[in-house]
């Protein structure tokens, strides 16, 4: 749209731009740009003007737009497909639909709200309007499925990545999916592979990331409240989620581009960010639960676990509980 275009041109600008200046590098006319203008001023952006002068970006409100998102993508693979929506049922949903379709990688669906947003073994992920970041993205990994099953992990360490670079502080990982901060969920992650039925290759890899921005307990209701949290409870502040979705962005382009010979970078820095190692465990399995305490992370990513009866055990799926967080105790 030509006012993700404009935005693009005003943001990070200290001196006005005039509307020939945009006119003649988006080819279109100036009665156009000045629509465009207009449109972004009902939206909330506060865009100053003068004659002979142009238009500079004084404030902007909190929306997630190509135009917020674009300048700072800028050479990335991750995003240079970039849709924004209002609503959809679910970013891994939309995501897997184009990819079927055959959408090259890179592809990235931001949305304000989901409707049916999706966590692991089928859980509803709550995704209020305006509230969080629901972003799902295209891969296409050229890799065998043991490597594959890193994903998730590795996506992980981008997520705290990206939060550390805005906000100043870094989250942990609990085994495998869960960004925590405060002891509290603070980002969900889910992972889908579509694959060939007939040669077992991977056809596409879709990392979906849930973020809560600035939740508080009573968006959550109170059962919810009692495990999740948002970067607003526990900054004291609310960074901008356009910041941050770009920070996100960005570092999955670099997790992309490093996948997977740079996995030993991966490895060290999931092993620093999980909170379980150390930490007595209670895992629930297709066997039942067992306890035990978490010792290490193994090449694969997988968690290994002392049990009770001092023989190791690797845990490559299932839930795991760390005593203290989310309601294990």
């Amino acid at each position: 749209m030509l006012k993700d275009e404009v935005l693009a041109l005003l943001k990070g600008q200290e001196d006005p731009r005039s509307g020939e200046e945009m006119s003649r590098t988006l080819g279109v006319s100036r009665a156009a740009v000045w629509k465009a203008i207009a449109a972004l001023r009902e939206e909330g952006y506060e865009i100053a003007s003068a004659p002979n002068r142009g238009y500079l970006l004084k404030n902007a409100p909190d929306r997630l737009s190509a135009g917020e998102l674009a300048g700072a993508l800028e050479g990335c693979v991750i995003g240079r497909e970039l849709i924004c929506l209002e609503e959809v049922d679910s970013t891994n949903s939309a995501v897997k639909r184009r990819a079927v379709e055959g959408t090259p990688e890179g592809l990235a669906i931001v949305a304000e709200c989901q409707t049916g947003g999706r966590g692991r073994r089928g859980r509803t992920f709550l995704s209020p309007a305006g509230k969080g970041i629901y972003c799902s993205v295209l891969l296409r990994p050229k890799a065998e499925l043991r490597e594959l099953l890193w994903i998730t992990a590795w996506t992980g360490v981008a997520v705290c990545d990206a939060i550390e670079t805005v906000c100043g502080i870094r989250p942990g990982i609990k085994w495998t999916n869960d960004i925590i901060l405060g002891h509290k969920k603070v980002c969900g992650i889910l992972t889908e592979l579509g694959m060939e039925g007939e040669s077992a290759q991977s056809q596409y890899v879709v990392p979906g990331i849930g973020i809560n921005i600035s939740q508080t307990p009573e968006d959550f209701g109170p059962e919810v409240a009692q495990v999740a949290t948002s970067l607003t409870q526990e900054l004291g502040w609310t960074p901008r989620r356009a910041d941050v979705t770009a920070a996100l962005l960005k570092a999955l382009d670099r997790m992309n581009a490093d996948f997977p010979h740079e996995k030993a970078r991966y490895l060290e820095q999931y092993r620093k960010d999980c909170v379980n190692l150390g930490q007595p465990v209670r895992v629930l399995s297709p066997d039942g639960a067992w306890e035990g305490t978490a010792m290490a992370i193994d090449e694969d990513f997988q968690l290994v676990v002392r049990r009770t009866d001092g023989r190791l055990e690797t845990v490559s799926a299932g839930e795991v509980s760390v005593r203290g967080l989310l309601g294990y105790v």
